[in-house]
């Protein structure tokens, strides 16, 4: 399959790609470099599932976002479609079966697009869960002034404990620093050259005021805030998670906040956020109990994983995306294959 393609896109041959779960602000990025690079692009609101990956029948790539589940079954479909790769708009690749493409697909991603964005997100999510701004905002909408409820605490001089120190992580560290926060690090891969102190779990639960994830999903990390972890923390930590959803155990985290022990949550990921995350549900009844329970807690902040959501990381997405698909059709490196 590989050879027959390739010959093809030596001979002039333009790639035509399917772009899932389409939304209005994909198509302003990506509509004018289709041009730019000459590739057809076919725009699809529908998610990528097993019953709507005929739809890229005739096509030499698929692009998905982090919410599409590729499977090996999929996988298998797409190869005999003669799909050529499975390009990502994201860092993260977990909800691709890689085993399973590997030497069948080719599958890239966008592994850096903006990580000040995300980090500076978190930091605002941290706020305003401390400082109870989103409840202030309501509030004062209805010309409701008194603040009694709203006391947030300093976080000047507190102690801040990242988890993963990749390109955000490291961001997030100067942004907090700024606060002049002492910051505590972990990562399964440490990263010597910074400036940080890396120390193990417990350590960083036990004397952290202020958790933010950073890592990606894998085995290891499923679940690395779960009961334990949180029985471990401080009275009155704050949890920031701006990375993926099953990072944490949802029920842990609501019977944590139940006791009080913590004090703030923001969440711009959801264990179950597929098909509800990006979608407009607002005259749906929710489904999930966890997500409808979770949304009561007046110091839990939760939003669609929209931390990414600049317009220079959107346009940094659309070009590296480009990119990976530009380098396959003519058969350069491919520097940013999972």
């Amino acid at each position: 399959m590989y050879l027959v393609l390739e010959s093809l896109f030596k001979k002039g041959y333009h790639m035509k790609i399917a772009f899932y779960t389409t939304k209005p602000y994909d198509r302003i990025w990506f509509e004018p470099m289709a041009k730019q690079y000459k590739m057809e692009l076919l725009f699809l609101e529908a998610p990528c599932r097993p019953n709507t990956l005929d739809l890229a029948a005739g096509c030499d790539a698929i692009c998905i976002f982090i919410n599409d589940q590729i499977t090996a079954e999929m996988i298998e479909r797409l190869t005999k479609m003669h799909v050529k790769a499975i390009l990502l708009r994201s860092a993260g690749f977990n909800h691709v079966d890689i085993e399973a493409a590997r030497g069948k697909i080719h599958v890239l991603r966008v592994p850096s697009y903006s990580p000040e964005a995300v980090a500076e997100y978190a930091t605002a999510m941290l706020l305003t869960v401390n400082r109870f701004t989103h409840r202030a905002y309501t509030r004062t909408r209805d010309f409701n002034m008194s603040i009694n409820g709203l006391m947030g605490t300093d976080l000047h001089q507190k102690t801040a404990g990242i988890i993963g120190t990749g390109k955000i992580g490291q961001s997030m560290i100067r942004i907090l620093k700024g606060f002049d926060m002492k910051v505590y690090a972990y990562d399964l891969y440490p990263n010597k050259e910074l400036d940080v102190e890396y120390v193990e779990l417990p350590e960083l639960f036990a004397k952290s005021h202020v958790i933010s994830l950073h890592c990606p999903l894998t085995k290891e990390t499923y679940h690395i805030i779960d009961k334990s972890a949180i029985d471990q923390m401080q009275q009155g930590v704050y949890l920031i998670n701006t990375s993926r959803g099953a990072l944490i155990d949802t029920n842990a985290l609501i019977d944590g906040l139940l006791d009080r022990k913590i004090a703030g949550v923001g969440l711009d990921v959801y264990e179950e956020e597929s098909g509800v995350f990006y979608e407009d549900l607002s005259d749906e009844i929710i489904q999930d109990n966890t997500l409808a329970r979770l949304m009561t807690f007046p110091n839990v902040l939760v939003t669609s994983h929209m931390g990414f959501f600049t317009t220079e990381a959107m346009q940094a997405i659309a070009v590296e995306t480009m990119e990976n698909a530009h380098a396959l059709e003519h058969g350069l490196p491919l520097v940013n294959e999972v």
